[in-house]
């Protein structure tokens, strides 16, 4: 039934009165000062007052600034109450002007901040939710680190102490209708502080050192990723869904009060924390069996181990007999992407007798992985090693050889790249792209539009400005003529920076390049340097994860080495709910197409998981680029170097999902990866040909090793694939779960 024609329950009526008699809360966050939260605050009034609404500006930091009149606009200020605390002005929003001045909408800069004594509340959090009381809307800004709890975990992350004036409580986003997420890199940030005055500088505050602008940036990205997972999961669960939604990674640990628990605990932390998933350890008992004392003191080590890890655990005491049914509900309930188990000691006789556990819960379960952790113990012992290698330090006095010099000129030529990036069409990258553009122009450098999509968007094409554009060529294709980007006129006319939008767009058969970032890897080899944009949904180990989300398949893809090699990737971030209102005001798509996008990949879950996935993969970019600088620095995380991991594939569809996730297993472990497929004597048909050519060409654009060999029989093609993982020392093996067929697999 449609919700248009659904009866409202009465408290559900009670609840949407109740909502209109308050005002509404959006928060900016940012992962430090000088993010550009004010800017984006001032930036957002003025929009607002454009369109006929009334905004004021009740606290800026803007009263700090050396020129704020630009930022400010036309915008009314009610001025501030200004007191002195040790030597520094503060200034407490005036509530009892902005009260009786009634705006539809107040500006309030800096949400952890304390009062004066004689004030009315004692913070300005206070005040807000004074404010919204009274039907009046507020929008925000606060730092990450400003949250309670979060605070505690800034400064063990960074070993410094952070100052803040007055921390809010931790679940103060879960206050706000929107939340939006300044995304900025810590190169930005550090150019802004070098073009600062002087005297607004604070040159010896530790957080600005580029690494800790890392950590706060993933730190933001991550602990958001998780206030928009728990929105998924109660948007999912209201309709009756249940396993993974495809955006985030949740590892569960399947234990037993057994030695071996601790090797699969340490196993699976080790995957989380490299694969940026949520770590869940459960151990599945009899309810009706006392546990012995050996067990019990197993338990113990376990729960110390866990707690020590930051791992969650729960102990199920089971309804079923059969341990796998447990295991299935517990996944599907936590919406489980991996479950780790250990190597069943049951023989083949005994799993033809009983089953096995590890196939029933492939047959149970869709988009959710089994690994199977091998029983190397005696052999091997645990396989945690330290994070410091002994990495000997170059002689200073060594002469470079002709490849480093040559890669050092290749760098200093190259031009720069610059992705920024969405979780959906609409979310205004093409807008901050051009707004940037202009910032540039302003400062002498010399830009260019390369190409250029408004889409028909009014907004972003009032960006444009004085701005230069290249004109387009004309290709001719099936007798009529399309326009593309003129890479060689791009080339010849050498800017510094060139715009080009829609990073995965496919180019006209004929073009000189098959894919548009072909064409800007040319522009930044003749020295210019790209500004771009990009969806989450066109990354290409992403593929399976956004099909899933939507049940769209995305065909135009970019391969994730093209992100790597960027210089800065920037998150573009709006709030679901603002997104889809955007499209129904017209601002997206033409209104004849609102009503069927709203319906189908613009869907609110679709939006909230999308955004969960671009939140996730930005963080763990800046993680690994972190993480890259301290191993060339001769540190280097838990897993051996000799970590191999081999894919093994057939003809299937599914194929491709396996090579994109054996990549994105491979390049989260610094690892090498493999992928074999085993012919046996049955000749290829046309289609089969075709398939094989497809895996082999995604295997060699996500920098695998593709390897195919024949067996005479189809009974020798598992021995062939042992050979193959023996003489590779692989340490992870990633095969598909065989389909079933009248009831036999």
């Amino acid at each position: 039934m449609s919700d248009q024609f659904k009866r409202k329950d009465p408290e559900e009526i009670l609840q949407s009165i109740y909502n209109i008699k308050k005002g509404r809360l959006k928060i900016i966050l940012g992962a430090v000062s000088r993010a550009g939260k004010t800017y984006h605050l001032l930036l957002e009034g003025n929009d607002l007052e454009k369109k006929g609404i009334d905004v004021v500006i009740g606290a800026t930091d803007s009263y700090t600034r050396a020129n704020p009149g630009e930022q400010l606009g036309c915008l009314e200020i009610i001025p501030p109450i200004q007191w002195e605390e040790e030597g520094e002005v503060k200034y407490d929003l005036n509530m009892d002007e902005i009260l009786a001045r009634n705006p539809e909408v107040v500006l309030v800069d800096g949400l952890a901040h304390h009062n004066r004594q004689s004030a009315k509340n004692p913070t300005r959090l206070d005040d807000v939710k004074e404010l919204i009381s009274h039907k009046i809307s507020v929008i925000s800004t606060i730092n990450i680190y400003e949250l309670e709890g979060v605070k505690d975990i800034a400064e063990r992350l960074l070993k410094i102490p952070i100052h803040v004036n007055n921390p809010v409580p931790e679940d103060t986003l879960s206050l706000a209708d929107e939340v939006r997420l300044l995304d900025v890199t810590p190169e930005a940030i550090l150019k802004r502080l070098q073009e600062e005055e002087p005297e607004e500088r604070n040159q010896g505050d530790l957080l600005f050192k580029k690494d800790n602008l890392a950590v706060l940036r993933e730190l933001s990205l991550r602990f958001l990723a998780g206030e928009v997972g728990e929105d998924l999961t109660f948007n999912r669960e209201s309709e009756g869904l249940s396993g993974p939604s495809g955006a985030s990674e949740r590892i569960l640990v399947c234990v037993q009060y057994y030695w071996n628990g601790s090797i699969l605990i340490r196993r699976g932390d080790q995957i989380a924390k490299r694969l940026g998933g949520d770590l869940i350890i459960a151990s599945f008992i009899n309810g009706q069996k006392t546990l012995s004392k050996e067990e019990l003191a197993f338990k113990s080590s376990i729960q110390k181990l866990i707690k020590k890890l930051d791992g969650k655990f729960e102990e199920v005491k089971m309804i079923h007999e059969d341990v796998a049914e447990e295991i299935v509900a517990f996944a599907l309930q936590h919406q489980i992407t991996r479950i780790i188990i250990g190597q069943s000691k049951r023989t083949r006789w005994e799993e033809i007798l009983y089953g096995s556990i590890v196939n029933k819960i492939l047959r149970k379960t869709n988009y959710i992985d089994v690994f199977i952790v091998a029983d190397r113990y005696e052999t091997e012992g645990e396989r945690v090693l330290p994070a410091k290698s002994s990495k000997r330090k170059r002689n200073p006095y060594q002469r470079l050889t002709h490849e480093e010099i040559q890669e050092k000129i290749n760098k200093v030529k190259r031009g720069t790249l610059k992705i920024y990036i969405g979780a959906a069409p609409g979310v205004g990258k093409t807008f901050t792209m051009l707004r940037e553009a202009n910032e540039l122009k302003k400062k002498q450098i010399d830009v260019v539009i390369g190409l250029l999509e408004t889409h028909g968007r009014k907004e972003t094409a009032n960006q444009v400005g004085n701005l230069e554009i290249i004109p387009r060529i004309k290709v001719a294709y099936k007798n009529v003529k399309l326009e593309e980007m003129d890479l060689d006129g791009i080339i010849r006319r050498n800017p510094e920076v060139a715009l080009i939008d829609e990073l995965a767009h496919t180019n006209v058969p004929g073009s000189k390049n098959k894919k548009r970032y072909e064409d800007v890897v040319e522009i930044l080899n003749a020295g210019i340097s790209v500004i771009s944009t990009m969806n989450i949904q066109h990354v290409e180990s992403l593929n399976d994860s956004v099909e899933q989300i939507t049940g769209v398949e995305v065909r135009e893809t970019v391969p994730d080495r093209i992100l790597r090699v960027a210089d800065e990737l920037e998150l573009i971030d709006i709030s679901p709910k603002a997104l889809r209102q955007r499209m129904q005001e017209g601002h997206i798509y033409a209104m004849e197409k609102v009503e069927q996008s709203l319906n189908h990949f613009f869907k609110l879950r679709n939006l909230i998981a999308l955004r969960e996935l671009a939140l996730r993969e930005l963080a763990d970019d800046v993680d690994d680029r972190l993480e890259s600088v301290e191993r060339k620095e001769g540190f280097r995380g838990p897993w051996r170097k000799e970590e191999v991991i081999f894919v093994c594939v057939n003809l299937r569809k599914d194929s491709e999902r396996l090579i994109r996730r054996g990549f994105r297993i491979a390049y989260r472990l610094k690892a090498r990866w493999h992928v074999i497929f085993v012919q046996d004597s049955k000749e290829l048909t046309e289609s089969e040909k075709a398939i094989l050519g497809k895996i082999i060409n995604l295997t060699n654009r996500l920098g695998g090793s593709f390897e195919t060999c024949s067996v005479a029989a189809r009974r020798k093609v598992v021995t062939e694939i042992i050979k193959h993982l023996s003489a590779k020392k692989a340490t992870q093996v990633i095969l598909a779960n065989l389909p079933v067929r009248d009831g036999k697999r």
